[in-house]
């Protein structure tokens, strides 16, 4: 048990220094004309080092917000704000799915063609119809993954409340607290280490685990190469499944933030008491007359 804690309280401590290292040095693993650092960038962006720094930056915030309020409302309101607009920009992918879609049915089953181009701005891209059907996984992905917090601020997620509705105020913050640091977070933590890794196995050879030590990578620098992942399904099909792999590390990313904003709010809501409870909360209106449907679309 001491050990566990002497190790915890050196890694929080580590944290800061390696803050203040990856600052101060930033072409050691930004730098990737120079493979060391790109080995560098790809061990540390799911290491326990880089955990710490993140726990360490979580840790400041949030002793500011206890001391200053205030500052933790601008916290939430920061980050409840900033996916709101990725949200809402990202849900217009599902009007270029439909456009597509009806694109592709029209030109594949009534025109019979093979490939067609869209050129928006003189810049075409010309692929056959099998790349534009398969391409439309990619704009639901899109939706999937940069709407997920957006919905969650906008009360959309789907709800089984067994215990949760007839709970006091209170009582619901202090559920909404424990869901936010035990139910959201270390499942994406867990999520991010082995998407990260999934990932740079798909751009990069040779390939590599979370279970490379720093050493073993720094060795492989030496003959690693850039091997973009463009192997569709099919023969003439969507070749892009990297830009799927990046958006998974961007759902993670957007759970991880909404995850923090959501337990900023709830334990500023259970101090302040009811009378704060969505205070600030930025949510889309379907329009006067259709509050009971608000938080259902």
């Amino acid at each position: 048990m001491l050990d566990a804690l002497s190790w915890l309280v050196t890694q929080i401590g580590l944290g800061f220094y390696n803050l203040f290292f990856a600052v101060t040095h930033p072409s050691l693993w930004l730098d990737w004309s120079d493979k060391e650092a790109l080995m560098r960038f790809v061990y540390y962006g799911a290491s326990v080092e880089f955990f710490f720094v993140v726990f360490d930056i979580f840790l400041v915030v949030t002793l500011i917000g206890l001391i200053f309020r205030p500052f933790m409302w601008a916290c939430v309101r920061g980050l409840e704000g900033f996916a709101n607009a990725v949200g809402r920009t990202a849900a217009w992918a599902g009007l270029i799915m439909v456009a597509q879609q009806t694109l592709v049915v029209f030109l594949q089953s009534i025109f019979r063609l093979g490939e067609f181009t869209i050129a928006p701005l003189g810049l075409g891209i010309t692929q056959s119809v099998g790349w534009w059907s398969e391409g439309l996984k990619f704009w639901n992905a899109v939706v999937i993954a940069l709407c997920v917090s957006y919905t969650f601020v906008q009360g959309g997620h789907v709800r089984v409340d067994l215990i949760y509705a007839p709970l006091r105020h209170r009582a619901k913050r202090a559920v909404d607290m424990f869901g936010a640091l035990f139910l959201m977070i270390p499942p994406m933590v867990l999520t991010w280490m082995y998407a990260w890794f999934f990932l740079w196995r798909h751009l990069i050879t040779p390939k590599v685990s979370a279970s490379d030590q720093l050493e073993l990578m720094l060795r492989k620098s030496s003959i690693v190469k850039w091997n973009v992942e463009t192997i569709g399904f099919s023969p003439d099909g969507f070749n892009g499944y990297f830009l799927f792999k990046i958006l998974m590390l961007c759902f993670v990313a957007m759970v991880l933030l909404q995850a923090v904003a959501f337990f900023y709010r709830s334990y500023l809501e259970f101090v302040e008491g009811e009378a704060s409870a969505g205070k600030y909360l930025d949510r889309d209106s379907l329009g006067e007359g259709e509050e009971a449907y608000e938080g259902t679309h």
